[in-house]
């Protein structure tokens, strides 16, 4: 099997294949071959290649499948975003030699491409087959022969050190409580009708307390193994006569290690009508646990574990019709597959397996954090340092921004003032030196130098050098920026003291402080000293992906000291995200997660923003409306090394609340 060398040919489309290619794959010289796409998957296309060979006597397959990325850019986004084309290429190179191989096609060429997040596969053909049909479930007959050759599959998985260690594998899910709330807002305002009132509250209690339950179900979970991710009938070939295999397993791409029941459990769940499910369970489950051949699992955990993995079919249910596009037979499938899951749970009691709801508690980062991380090796791997201020008095906004990239040898440095009736100044580099031990750069325009002085409490940054005057701040979001403006000498000696409770994310690594900034700003023959003025810094680190989803970032200070950050996440194909929080400082120190934060925004036709408005949500409080009166303007354009393009039109101004409150905020549109 190939793996996709650098010698190798790259192969992303069917066109790209040639007799040459084929024919180092079999090794058998191919004559001719023609392909047909097969399928209608969103994130992935097959296609199936018929072979005819020049000596028929030393033949290879006579059709094999490829399988390569979607053409359609949203789903491309969507793949990258959850890593699936990576980890289908990881499954059949690193994993697939240790399975038994019964139920798996053979595999001639993987490969995956990360400059363009491409893949392609080679696979062994399963026909004649017949896919299986979620809505109309399966006959007992199917469901005995899928039970035994996942027990098979599985059961050199079994508490592998091996698997545990691969780290692909080992991802944490980016599903939490807060995250799957507002996909579960979404689900129901969609579905709400056509749920019976007693399958609802299972999937109304599950959110309710997901967290809680995800944490203790990893705990109470002894048994661990390769997991799937989606095995279900539309997953499945059966084979007719004349084909290699009774069964085959397909679409790898969710896969990850976890409690070695989950794929059992939600195979049960939704591939048999509830009374048939019922009536054979405890057989299904003999058949699996012979079939997995391991003293390690008895029957009785067996039981136990599907009693508690039943929740996961629920969260597929849930989670899956939120990324695909919407369709009249995706509807009916994901109802079948709600009510098939949630009966599960009733039946089996599994309700009373759920933790109490309690309250989130937001998270705090440590102390330690607030240092340099040790570079993953993830390809868009970044650590980001922010900080940003508002002196409404004197209409001056700003922002420093320092991203360490490792892998590619550079730093992106950014350093932005504008505000009314003066024009954007800026110090823009993406090829900045990587700063020293010391978080110091010194770059051919600038140098720059940031200090913790009291970890999570203070933070000073100055940097002095020659930026660009832009009169037209749309002019940073033109292809040829770094070629316009008018060089201008700036210094910034600034402190950010914190003035409320630092936010630690859940789903990503990073934090979010409010503070008060103190120092002095140089521009030219001008000097201008702040004082205690509002602002925001935060620090992040891990895969940043720029070019994957829109998003807007906020931070709005108002003059009571009530600070407000919001993340609103607008995912490809998915639902709106809402997270960060609204806190009083600094005599109360409560802080309060956010349960939605929607921003509405008008842009002119030069990109820059021209108005915005939140709708600012969270349990207890009264609603929160506020309208951005933009007053100064420092956008990005950001360009990948593949070519993609995100425009960020950051923009400062005056907040005023629709209950009369005022304030500063700066915030951030992420455009794709």
């Amino acid at each position: 099997m190939a793996t996709g060398t650098k010698e190798d040919l790259i192969v992303r489309v069917p066109s790209d294949l040639t007799k040459e290619w084929l024919s180092s794959k079999f090794n058998a010289a191919v004559s001719s071959f023609k392909t047909e796409k097969i399928g209608t998957g969103q994130v992935s296309h097959c296609h199936r290649v018929s072979l005819d060979y020049v000596d028929p006597k030393s033949a290879g397959p006579s059709s094999v499948i490829l399988k390569v990325a979607s053409d359609d850019s949203s789903s491309k986004e969507s793949a990258q975003l959850l890593n699936l084309y990576q980890q289908e290429v990881k499954f059949y190179t690193e994993i697939f030699p240790h399975l038994h191989p019964g139920s798996l096609s053979p595999v001639y060429h993987a490969a995956y491409y990360e400059d363009d997040n491409t893949f392609c596969l080679l696979l062994g053909d399963a026909t004649p087959a017949v896919v299986g049909n979620e809505i109309e479930g399966t006959t007992i007959e199917k469901a005995r022969l899928a039970m035994r050759e996942l027990g098979k599959l599985q059961a050199s998985t079994i508490n592998s050190t091996k698997m545990q260690e691969l780290e692909w594998l080992n991802r944490p899910s980016p599903l939490d409580q807060q995250m799957f709330q507002a996909m579960f807002k979404e689900w129901v305002e969609r579905y709400e009708k056509r749920v019976k009132p007693a399958h609802m509250v299972v999937c109304s209690s599950l959110v309710s307390t997901f967290d809680q339950f995800e944490a203790e179900r990893k705990e109470k979970e002894t048994v661990w193994g390769l997991v799937h991710g989606d095995y279900r009938l539309d997953n499945l070939l059966f084979g007719e006569s004349g084909s290699d295999r009774e069964l085959t397993i397909v679409d790898w791409q969710t896969l990850f290690w976890g409690p070695l029941m989950s794929d059992a459990a939600y195979f049960l769940g939704c591939a048999l009508d509830p009374a048939l499910r019922r009536e054979h369970t405890d057989e299904l489950l003999k058949i699996y646990h012979e079939a997995l051949g391991s003293e390690i699992v008895t029957l009785e955990t067996c039981r136990e574990s599907l009693r508690r993995q039943a929740f996961f079919g629920v969260v597929m249910a849930i989670v899956s019709p939120i990324f695909v596009e919407r369709t009249e037979r995706g509807d009916d499938l994901f109802m079948t597959l709600i009510a098939r899951h949630c009966q599960q749970v009733l039946d089996l009691d599994s309700l009373d397996m759920l933790p109490r709801p309690a309250a989130l508690v937001p998270l705090s980062p440590a102390l330690k954090d607030e240092g340099r991380h040790p570079p993953g090796k993830e390809h868009f791997w970044q650590e980001s340092y922010y900080m940003d201020f508002a002196d409404l008095s004197q209409g001056i906004g700003g922002y420093v921004r320092l991203g360490v990239d490792p892998a590619r040898n550079r730093t992106w440095y950014t350093a932005v003032l504008a505000g009314p009736g003066r024009p954007s100044v800026a110090i823009v580099d993406f090829h900045a030196p990587l700063p020293d031990a010391d978080m110091n750069i010194k770059a051919s325009d600038f140098e720059s130098k940031q200090k913790v002085n009291d970890p999570l409490k203070s933070y000073t940054v100055t940097v002095k050098g020659t930026a660009r005057s832009y009169a037209d701040p749309s002019m940073l979001l033109q292809k040829d920026w770094d070629t316009l403006g008018k060089p201008v000498p700036v210094t910034l000696d600034l402190t950010w003291v914190s003035d409320g409770t630092p936010y630690k994310y859940r789903i990503t690594t990073r934090y979010e402080i409010p503070c008060l900034i103190t120092g002095s700003i140089s521009i030219g023959s001008e000097t201008i000293k702040l004082d205690a003025v509002p602002g925001q810094r935060d620090h992040s680190w891990g895969a940043r992906d720029w070019w994957s989803a829109d998003w807007v970032w906020s931070a709005l200070h108002l003059d009571e000291k009530t600070h407000i950050h919001g993340l609103d996440l607008r995912v490809p194909s998915g639902p709106r995200l809402s997270l960060g929080y609204v806190q009083n400082a600094p005599k109360e120190q409560k802080i309060t997660e956010l349960s939605s934060n929607l921003c509405e925004e008008a842009f002119h036709d030069n990109g820059l923003t021209s108005t915005a408005t939140w709708t600012i949500k969270s349990e207890g409080m009264e609603d929160i409306v506020a309208n951005m009166e933009i007053l100064g303007h420092g956008p990005l354009r950001l360009e990948a090394d593949d070519g993609r393009v995100a425009l960020f039109p950051r923009a400062w101004g005056k907040i005023k609340t629709e209950d009369g409150r005022e304030g500063v905020a700066w915030a951030e549109w992420n455009k794709n």
